[in-house]
């Protein structure tokens, strides 16, 4: 697993920071958003002002620790980019790439 990005949370409960891969140096926004069903996300990542993908909230089964279930997607990708959103030391919160 390789950490793709870095951010803050804010007192609103968005995220803001910076996606960095090969191809991506972004900055983005992790906000949430109000529910429209059981399946529907609740945050919506934006980049340059335009959606990059959608998150959900979740629960570690062992620990409780929340986490947010991130899918990153863009005509650009070859496939969408799946991470996970966690707090690391610091306050900071780290999105972790996985496959």
């Amino acid at each position: 697993m390789a950490q793709i990005g870095t951010f803050t949370r804010g007192e609103d409960g968005s995220f803001t920071g910076m996606i960095r891969t090969l191809n991506i140096n972004t900055k983005a926004t992790i906000k949430p958003i109000a529910k429209e069903g059981e399946r529907s996300p609740d945050y919506r990542v934006a980049a340059n002002g335009v959606e990059l993908g959608a998150g959900w909230s979740k629960a570690a089964k062992e620990t409780s620790a929340e986490y947010i279930s991130v899918k990153l997607d863009d005509p650009s990708f070859t496939a969408p980019v799946y991470a996970t959103l966690v707090q690391g030391e610091k306050g900071e919160h780290k999105l972790i790439w996985s496959r």
